[in-house]
């Protein structure tokens, strides 16, 4: 226990203190001027930037109005690629021939650029929030597929064959075997594509977006404002921290054989 205490500290202690020689080698850089502040402001500047866009706002919406717009995208996209994409990878890992049926149609489309697939859902969705919701549903959706394939294919098969000799249905046995035995990996699988989700976050938001953090950080750029986009894009890391600790919270909840 104490050794574990121990390993424990030694690891924040890291973390902390390689956050911190990143933050001094920021300030000499900025303050010797061995960097030009216009693009790569010091702390202060993007401390500054912050509370500005906070009390006063960018471009009419204060910054927690554009984390919120963004927060409301990525979770309504991400919530539908789970949906759909958990019970197909599901079928897709207990049947061959559903993973025949499926799978080209995924390998296809998984490697597609964010960008190239974005033309094309506006040009048939427009330049509203469907495309948008759809690019970021179709950028979660192939990592939550194939994770939950290997998971299901993870599955030591003795469970289901004792399962099936006792009398279980396949609505029992996917309750009961696929889903807690897979959960873990499902959950690692959902916290890798929420992250890849939040990479595409501004390639959804730089077309006819009026608000966002995704799309700040593309308009301050147009004007060299680089103090609004490095601030912005620590935003971005802290909120993707955030909602990936959330994400491990509610595995524990969910699954507490995991703890």
């Amino acid at each position: 226990m104490m050794e574990a205490l121990r390993g424990n500290q030694r690891s924040y202690l890291l973390s902390a203190g390689s956050v911190t020689v990143m933050l001094l080698a920021w300030v000499f850089v900025t303050s010797t001027g061995l960097a030009n502040e216009l693009f790569l402001p010091g702390p202060q500047a993007i401390w500054d930037a912050f509370i500005k866009a906070a009390t006063r706002g960018y471009q009419g919406s204060t910054l927690l109005e554009h984390v919120g717009v963004s927060l409301w995208r990525i979770m309504v996209a991400f919530a539908i690629a789970c949906v759909i994409g958990i019970p197909m990878g599901i079928l897709m890992g207990a049947s061959k021939d559903a993973a025949s049926i499926l799978n080209p149609f995924i390998e296809f489309y998984r490697p597609l650029p964010p960008l190239g697939l974005y033309t094309l859902l506006v040009m048939w969705l427009g330049i509203g929030e469907e495309s948008k919701l759809a690019l970021l549903f179709l950028a979660a959706l192939p990592g939550i597929i194939i994770t939950t394939v290997q998971a299901v294919h993870s599955i030591d098969p003795v469970y289901v064959r004792a399962a099936k000799a006792l009398g279980a249905n396949r609505a029992t046995i996917l309750r009961e075997i696929y889903l807690p035995a897979a959960g873990p990996m499902i959950l690692a699988g959902m916290r890798i594509s929420l992250g890849f989700t939040y990479t595409v976050l501004v390639a959804a938001e730089i077309v006819a977006a009026t608000a966002g953090i995704g799309w700040m950080i593309w308009d301050a750029a147009k004007f060299l404002l680089s103090d609004v986009v490095i601030m912005g894009l620590i935003v971005l890391g802290l909120t993707g921290i955030a909602l990936d600790l959330s994400m491990r919270y509610l595995g524990k909840l969910l699954m507490p054989w995991t703890r």
